[in-house]
C-alpha cells in the first residue's frame, strides 16, 4: 500500500468506528497486502481516533479459529477503554456489528514489557501480571461477516475488537488456568464448553506472544493496558434479547443482556 492509501483506509475504518457502522467492500488499493500493512493501519486508526486505550485483543489463538479467519497464527489488535463494562452489562443488540461472545481471560498489567533486544520469557512475563479477570469480548468487525475481505484488512480493524466486559476477578490464577472449566450459557443453557487449555495450552501463553509480537514492533506493553488473550469457547453469534453468563469453573462469572430495542 501506499501511505496514502493507508492514510485513507484508517480514516475510514476510524469513521465507521465512530459511527457505529460497517463498510462496504474495499477497492482493491485499500486491501493492505501483508499483516505489517494491516498492523501498521490499525495503529494509524487509533491515532485518528485519539480514543483512551483499553489495551489489546488476542484471537485466533486455536486451530479451529485459524482456520475460520483464514490464518495460520494468533492475530492481535488495539482496544479502547470506552467499550468496556462491569458485569452484568447490558447491550443495545442493534447498536452492535454481527456481534459474536467470546469468554476470554483478562490479563491486566501490574508493570511494563517494553521493547529490548532480547526475547521475554514466560518466567519474566509472569512478575508483570497484576491481576487476571473472568471476561467476555462482544467481537464487532467493521466488515459484514458475509463479505469479510483477507485477514490483512481485519487486522487493519484491529481484529474485530468491540466491547468488553469485565466479571469476577480470578484470585488463585498462579495456581494455572489451563484446567479452569470454562461453560458459556445462552438463556440459562449451556451452549459452550472449554477451558483454559483450549487458548495455546495456557490462558498466559498468549501474552507472552504479544509481548514478543510488540517486542519486535519497537513499543511493548504497558502497565494498566488489559489484554484479553483469546476464546476459550469459541464465537457464538447472539440475537436481540438474548442472556448470557459465561462461568469461570466455581470462582467467576460475566453476565450480559443484549436488549431488543
Amino acid at each position: 500500500m501506499t501511505p496514502e492509501h493507508m492514510r485513507e483506509l484508517a480514516e475510514r475504518l476510524a469513521t465507521a468506528r465512530r459511527e457505529g457502522r460497517q463498510l462496504a467492500a474495499l477497492p482493491p488499493a485499500l486491501l493492505p497486502a501483508n499483516a505489517a500493512e494491516g498492523y501498521a493501519v490499525n495503529q494509524r486508526v487509533a491515532a485518528c481516533l485519539g480514543w483512551e486505550p483499553l489495551g489489546w485483543k488476542i484471537a485466533a489463538t486455536t486451530p479451529a479459529m485459524q482456520a475460520r479467519l483464514r490464518t495460520d497464527q494468533p492475530i492481535y489488535g488495539r482496544t479502547y477503554r470506552r467499550f468496556a463494562l462491569p458485569s452484568l452489562a447490558v447491550l443495545a443488540h442493534a447498536a452492535l456489528l454481527d456481534p459474536l461472545v467470546e469468554c476470554e481471560f483478562f490479563v491486566t498489567l501490574g508493570a511494563d514489557l517494553p521493547p529490548r533486544a532480547a526475547p521475554w520469557t514466560m518466567a519474566e512475563i509472569l512478575p508483570a501480571v497484576a491481576r487476571v479477570e473472568a471476561g467476555i469480548e462482544v467481537a464487532e468487525c467493521r466488515f459484514p461477516m458475509a463479505a469479510l475481505p483477507p485477514v490483512p484488512a481485519i487486522l487493519a480493524d484491529g481484529s474485530a475488537s468491540g466491547h468488553y466486559v469485565f466479571g469476577g476477578e480470578i484470585a488463585a490464577w498462579r495456581d494455572g488456568l489451563a484446567a479452569m472449566e470454562v461453560v458459556l450459557e445462552v438463556d440459562g443453557a449451556a451452549r459452550r464448553r472449554g477451558s483454559g487449555a483450549e487458548v495455546m495450552g495456557d490462558p498466559l501463553a498468549p501474552l507472552l506472544w504479544l509481548a514478543e509480537e510488540r517486542r519486535r514492533w519497537g513499543d511493548g506493553l504497558r502497565a494498566g493496558e488489559v489484554v484479553s488473550t483469546g476464546t476459550a469457547t469459541g464465537m457464538f453469534p447472539v440475537r436481540a434479547g438474548q442472556e448470557v453468563r459465561a462461568v469461570f469453573g466455581e470462582v467467576a462469572e460475566v453476565r450480559i443482556s443484549f436488549a431488543a430495542a
